[in-house]
């Protein structure tokens, strides 16, 4: 928010070295559960940070069922649920990666739209970051469609530089291209601005050139 400081992700990514620790940013209550299960069934202890925002508490759109609760496991990446098969996944020809509170702010500006030519992918852990994962998806909507990330923190905070520099220097995804396309704010000396008109319109252009992706 305009008079929030962020969690400071970035600053825990920077002490992420290896499997040291896990950083993560959930969506989903059945998510959340299992991650946690699984941190406390793992044989062994190590740091888990969790990023998550007071709106998806008791936002309608962020809800699972029981049967999400009882069966299967954490998901580090979390596809889009629209593009389940080969034919939909063939539409797409831009790929919006993102990780928490911000894919719901795009799920509510595209609500009146059907934006088949997109696809959101959430990344549910961070650090480590998924590779294989990661590479499950780029194979399936292919090498050259566009990439972007998605971010409401400024451009030199957040999980950009670490998404960034992995996409574009180990999977080398986009053919004819040397780097993923961002949409976000600006890079700033301040995790907020401190105005409330100020913080929706920044938020407003944000969500304007994911829809523009579409148009």
């Amino acid at each position: 928010g305009s008079e929030h400081s962020s969690g400071r992700m970035e600053r825990f990514l920077q002490l992420g070295s290896g499997e040291n620790m896990l950083i993560c940013n959930v969506t989903e209550p059945a998510n959340y559960f299992h991650l946690l299960r699984r941190q406390v069934k793992w044989s062994f202890r190590k740091p888990l940070i969790i990023f998550t925002p007071k709106k998806l508490l008791r936002y309608p759109l962020a809800v699972s069922s029981f049967q999400q609760m009882g069966k299967g496991g954490f998901q580090k990446v979390i596809d889009d649920p629209r593009h389940v098969d080969a034919t939909s996944a063939g539409r797409v020809d831009t790929v919006m990666l993102c990780t928490g509170k911000v894919y719901y702010d795009i799920v509510e500006q595209l609500q009146e739209v059907q934006a088949d030519n997109l696809a959101f992918v959430r990344l549910e852990q961070i650090h480590p970051l998924p590779v294989g994962e990661l590479d499950q998806i780029i194979q399936k909507y292919g090498r050259d469609a566009n990439y972007v990330w998605v971010q409401e923190e400024p451009q030199n905070m957040g999980a950009w530089n670490t998404v960034r520099n992995y996409i574009e220097r180990t999977l080398e995804i986009i053919k004819s291209k040397d780097k993923i396309n961002y949409i976000g704010r600006k890079p700033s000396a301040s995790t907020a601005t401190g105005n409330l008109n100020k913080h929706l319109a920044q938020q407003k252009e944000i969500l304007e050139k994911v829809v523009g992706k579409f148009n």
